[in-house]
């Protein structure tokens, strides 16, 4: 029974004591001798303290590790606060009392928010260090996939982060600097394509895909390269547009000028407004679409070369229009000229060929200027001549008025010729002063020009001394016919003392008047004839109240130059002047 209760060891409490009672039982029943005996309970006690020994090695081994978790958790949590750029934690225990599984219980919260912490500042770093080279590869140009930056985790100070918000900033910032000049090319580009006619979407894709307008702002490309081939475009645009406008002008400036030369109607002007219109206009004025288009520019070549065409067809009649105006100035300057031979010689050049149209119409162009020179230079000694004449015209009727017997009788209009007696007699006062400045700057004129100013082909001082002439004979016969007054008087009065009575005064004969430069065929003939410039013995031809030319049988020619050397001599010399007779 005790047998079975020793190998049951659920049966009784099992003690070291009972369990060596047992085996001390056993033994004697078995009859184990002392030294046996004392063998086996060696060996037991050997065994015991075998498993002691590895027992309290395990529990070296247990508390070793243990410091060591807790030496790394102090190193750790202290690395932790050095990569946050914490100098202190608030649950940190401040004390290093009690056991080590304590000290450990107290650590641990702290590592966990930190850790925590940690986690969250290096998602914060990496999204931050994200934008940042996602800005730069933006700016950069690169296409390639922005891999994920690379945390230094031994960093993740909130100092360290905002040096990294600030770099992020002002890379926005350039990045918005930079779309903002993108967009201003982009639209100066649209603005410019607009303006030449020119496909705006095909132009800027050329220079980047996405500045295309499907494209959404922030997905436009903002690199170097873009802005520089930006820039380019604008100024290869820039430079079109200018050379466009230019040769558009050009192609304006022609067109009026054929027009104005083949006198083109205004409806027919009116067709190519929108090209004559910009003919002024600075580069920077023009801003209506289509404006400088290319088929417009070719339109306009097409009609300059249209009316180039129609002029050379039209040459004889553009000539003579160019003949007429010179000629008409010629006759407002009082410069007389041979019109027929001028008009044949042109007709027998443009009929040879041998001359181009161009190069007559310029030649006629620069007769023309040169005969505003001259015509200009003759304006102020002309505008002289003109009041002498009127003031001759003005004496002569006052002479007649004087001569009137019934010119204070109360007729109607008395009074008027009366205040113009008044006002014609001022007038002749102030012939001589007049006659006198008028043969000093005629004299001036001469002298600074070497050749002789002649009015209608007579030379204006020989007029001028033939006036003086008639004045002085005037002026003798007004003195004679004074004297023979008085003489006559003297003789009425010593009659009416001898025989008591008076004789009918007998008619005083008329006086000489002296006819102004314009007057034609008076009761003067003679002076009249010298007046008129002597128009039979020098060829010249008379000039009439309103101004118009009579025919002369005879004048020297002068026409338009034709060539070169015949522009060069004209009007400047004295063959294109009327001679001196």
């Amino acid at each position: 029974m005790a047998a079975v209760e020793a190998e049951n060891p659920l049966i009784g409490q099992i003690t070291c004591g009972s369990l060596l009672q047992q085996l001390q039982q056993i033994w004697d029943e078995v009859g184990e001798s002392d030294e046996e005996r004392d063998k086996m309970l060696l060996q037991l006690e050997q065994e015991c303290l075998d498993v002691y020994k590895r027992k309290v090695d395990l529990a070296v081994k247990s508390r070793a590790h243990l410091l060591q978790t807790l030496a790394d958790a102090r190193v750790e949590l202290t690395n932790l606060l050095s990569a946050l750029g914490e100098k202190t934690y608030v649950g940190i225990p401040e004390k290093t009392s009690g056991t080590i599984k304590e000290q450990l219980a107290a650590i641990a919260p702290a590592l966990e928010k930190l850790w925590k912490q940690k986690d969250e500042r290096i998602k914060e770093f990496s999204d931050v260090q994200s934008q940042i080279q996602k800005i730069c590869a933006e700016i950069a140009g690169t296409s390639d996939k922005v891999e994920s930056p690379a945390v230094n985790e031994s960093d993740l100070s909130l100092k360290k982060l905002d040096e990294f918000h600030a770099q992020l900033q002002e890379l926005q910032k350039e990045k918005s600097d930079r779309l903002h000049k993108v967009l201003e090319f982009v639209s100066t580009v649209h603005d410019l394509c607009a303006v030449l006619g020119m496909d705006f979407l095909t132009t800027v894709t050329e220079v980047h895909p996405s500045l295309n307008d499907s494209t959404g702002v922030q997905s436009k490309s903002i690199s170097n390269e873009t802005l520089s081939r930006l820039a380019e475009t604008v100024l290869a645009l820039k430079e079109d547009k200018k050379q466009r406008l230019q040769k558009l002008q050009e192609l304006a400036t022609q067109l009026i000028d054929l027009w104005n030369l083949m006198d083109t109607p205004p409806e027919e002007r009116s067709l190519f407004d929108h090209v004559t219109c910009n003919i002024s206009a600075s580069v920077d004025e023009v801003t209506i679409p289509g404006a400088l288009a290319l088929d417009l520019i070719e339109q306009a070549e097409v009609e300059v070369e249209r009316l180039d065409q129609l002029k050379a067809s039209r040459m004889k009649e553009i000539a003579f229009k160019r003949q007429s105006e010179l000629e008409e100035i010629f006759a407002q300057a009082h410069i007389e000229i041979d019109t027929e031979a001028a008009r044949a010689k042109i007709l027998s050049l443009i009929d040879s060929g041998n001359v181009e149209p161009a190069e007559l119409l310029a030649d006629m162009d620069n007769q023309i200027v040169k005969a505003k020179e001259e015509a200009l230079s003759r304006k102020e000694i002309l505008d002289k001549v003109e009041k002498w004449m009127s003031a001759c015209e003005e004496e002569s009727w006052l002479e007649d008025y004087n001569r009137d017997e019934n010119r204070y009788n109360a007729s109607r209009g008395a009074h008027l010729n009366l205040k113009r007696a008044e006002k014609a007699r001022i007038l002749v006062n102030k012939i001589p002063a007049l006659v006198d400045s008028l043969v000093a700057k005629t004299r001036a004129w001469e002298q600074e020009r070497g050749i002789t100013f002649t009015y209608d082909g007579v030379p204006l001082l020989a007029m001028l001394d033939e006036y003086a002439m008639l004045r002085q004979d005037r002026e003798e016969e007004k003195k004679r016919l004074r004297d023979q007054k008085k003489f006559h008087e003297q003789m009425s009065k010593e009659q009416e003392s001898m025989f008591g009575a008076t004789p009918s005064p007998a008619r005083q004969p008329s006086t000489k008047k002296v006819v102004g430069p314009r007057a034609n065929g008076s009761a003067n003939g003679s002076s009249s004839r010298r007046l008129s410039l002597n128009a039979h013995q020098n060829g010249s031809r008379s000039i009439n109240r309103d101004g118009k030319r009579e025919n002369r049988p005879v004048a020297p020619v002068n026409y338009v130059a034709i060539s070169k050397e015949d522009a060069a001599s004209h009007i400047s010399g004295t063959e294109h002047l009327p001679s001196t007779p």
